[in-house]
């Protein structure tokens, strides 16, 4: 296969990044709002659990028992599904999880439903692996969130159907009958489901539901510690695999990454005790997002994603321009704001849209909504 068949579309977030860390060598500011990672860092305890292990432990080639038991645990407190731990294989992030999934459950050639909008990296590792993603159209009247009637249409089937909620760039949700449903529609057409629950945790109402509470034993689902628990720079996921594809998960695991970062499975183990902490982060973004919500309404962006979990505002702004990406870097240029195209999410329609996150301070948050104001007022 050529390289041109399997070529994937660049992360227009991470052009943005680099451009706004341009910008800041020169010594002008930045409020990065562009890429999806908690501003806060890794919990005080994850860094002190670090810390020792990096005098105590000689951080080889390791995988953490006690971070799979611990982790089986959470779902046990979170969702009251009991997971087997030899159930639960780690990960270098939840990219190195959707890969994983991806090469275990699927063959070259096969179709995989996704909705549009979505996170980028699912339909580029699919057509990376020579897969074909299967997008469907998801819009405010689903709440930009595929349904089993979709699902149902189909045809033939797709071999597998990745959903996430919330979701990236949108941060809908589905209630636990949308998700019933849709593992319903799966069950019954012989689908894969790959639910990604990365995240979980935050959320604005109702809790976020996994499909494992729907369906205990057939879904994977792919976690990660970078959004709830703010260890992005960490690297480290982990998926719950159905019991049979336990063994071969972990033995392309074995071969694909060896183990997951010593240093960060230690920092883990102590982050998912980390409540307390972790609650301050969530009403900051609480507030952020009421504050960027009402502020975009007020500079006549209305139609906006509902944003029930996850730290993003999704935005049409097709009356402003008809190229968000050249629109974010122009922002950036004149005002020092990161905002990211919605290219990324949905190559179709996103020349409209953008995506803000908010996982930033609110002196920040605030300061970012003035100053997008006063950039939009002087154009």
């Amino acid at each position: 296969m050529s390289w041109t068949r399997r070529r994937v579309e660049p992360f227009h977030a991470v052009a943005i990044n680099r451009l706004a860390h341009a910008r800041a060598r020169r010594g002008l500011d930045v409020i990065h709002m562009e890429v999806g990672q908690p501003s806060a860092g890794a919990p005080r305890a994850a860094l002190e659990a670090a810390a020792r292990a990096l005098h105590e432990d000689r951080l080889g080639y390791w995988e953490s028992g006690a971070l799979k038991e611990r982790i089986s645990r959470h779902y046990h407190d979170w969702y009251g599904v009991a997971v087997d731990p030899q159930r639960i294989v780690l990960t270098p992030g939840a990219s190195g999880a959707l890969l994983l999934a991806f090469t275990v459950l699927l063959e070259a050639g096969d179709r995989v439903a996704l909705g549009r909008p979505g996170y980028p990296a699912y339909r580029n590792v699919l057509r990376a692996l020579g897969m074909e993603p299967v997008e469907i159209p998801c819009g405010p009247e689903t709440r930009f969130q595929p349904t089993a009637a979709m699902i149902e249409r189909l045809d033939p089937a797709p071999a597998a159907l990745i959903v996430a909620s919330p979701a990236n760039p949108t941060g809908t949700m589905l209630d636990r009958v949308e998700l019933g449903e849709l593992v319903g529609a799966c069950r019954e057409r012989s689908i894969a489901l790959v639910s990604d629950e990365i995240y979980h945790g935050i959320t604005y109402g109702s809790r976020a539901v996994s499909a494992l509470e729907l369906d205990a034993a057939a879904p994977v689902v792919i976690n990660s510690f970078s959004k709830y628990w703010c260890m992005t720079g960490w690297r480290l996921g982990w998926l719950v695999a159905p019991e049979a594809l336990v063994e071969a998960m972990n033995s392309y695991s074995g071969n694909i990454f060896l183990t997951p970062p010593a240093l960060s499975q230690h920092a883990a183990l102590a982050a998912l005790d980390a409540d307390a902490e972790l609650a301050g982060h969530l009403v900051t973004y609480a507030a952020n997002r009421r504050v960027v919500m009402e502020a975009l309404r007020g500079f006549g962006i209305t139609e906006l994603a509902p944003a029930d979990g996850a730290f993003y505002a999704y935005a049409d702004v097709g009356h402003l321009t008809a190229d968000s990406l050249e629109f974010c870097r122009q922002l950036l240029g004149d005002t020092g704001v990161a905002f990211n195209t919605g290219l990324d999410f949905d190559p179709v329609a996103g020349g409209r849209t953008i995506r803000i996150s908010f996982a930033v301070s609110q002196q920040e948050t605030a300061e970012a909504m003035r100053r997008f104001g006063d950039w939009l007022q002087a154009r």
